[in-house]
């Protein structure tokens, strides 16, 4: 049995439609369970939330929801209670922190955390990275620049940290085209 090409055609559309299907069916769970997570700490209430895990649990769920001064509050309760967390959940938090404020546009609120997050654990290249971009956010492209060298000699792969040195790279090497005046204009 021969297929033909207006079947063939079918086919190759029955299996791209099988495969859009399947992923928009798992976009529709992870939804659907932060939403589910959500209500569920939301019901709780924040006041019944005790330890660092489960704030920070439901202010990464508040920052995927894009509730970000929410968010703030939640983490800033989690690291009153982050006393008996291990260093590397200290800074955890203090990161998401600083991810809460700079998503505000409070870049010397967010640097201050991102800092603090270094504190505790200074080979953490994602809050290297996230240091970076408030303070390129604050234009302060020498530091940012710095700071993303601080992350390639961490990790020389990170590719975050490889294509921003390059964009900086290139900016700080920007000279405006001066030949007009001998161009006869």
């Amino acid at each position: 049995m021969e297929i033909s090409s207006f079947q063939s055609y079918l086919l190759i559309l029955f299996f791209l439609l099988i495969i859009i299907s399947i992923f928009v069916f798992r976009q529709f769970l992870k939804t659907r369970n932060e939403e589910i997570s959500l209500v569920k700490y939301e019901q709780k209430g924040i006041d019944s939330l005790e330890t660092a895990t489960e704030l920070y649990e439901f202010g990464s769920i508040q920052i995927k929801k894009r509730l970000y001064s929410q968010a703030t509050q939640t983490l800033l309760k989690a690291m009153k209670n982050s006393k008996d967390e291990p260093d590397e959940g200290k800074a955890i938090i203090e990161n998401a922190l600083g991810f809460t404020y700079a998503a505000q546009k409070d870049y010397k609120k967010a640097i201050k955390h991102y800092k603090s997050a270094l504190l505790a654990l200074p080979k953490y290249t994602v809050a290297l990275n996230n240091l970076a971009a408030a303070q390129q956010s604050l234009l302060d492209y020498d530091q940012a620049l710095l700071t993303y060298k601080k992350v390639l000699d961490i990790d020389p792969k990170n590719r975050t940290a490889i294509k921003k040195t390059n964009e900086l790279n290139k900016r700080n090497k920007y000279e405006p085209f001066k030949e007009v005046n001998n161009r006869g204009f």
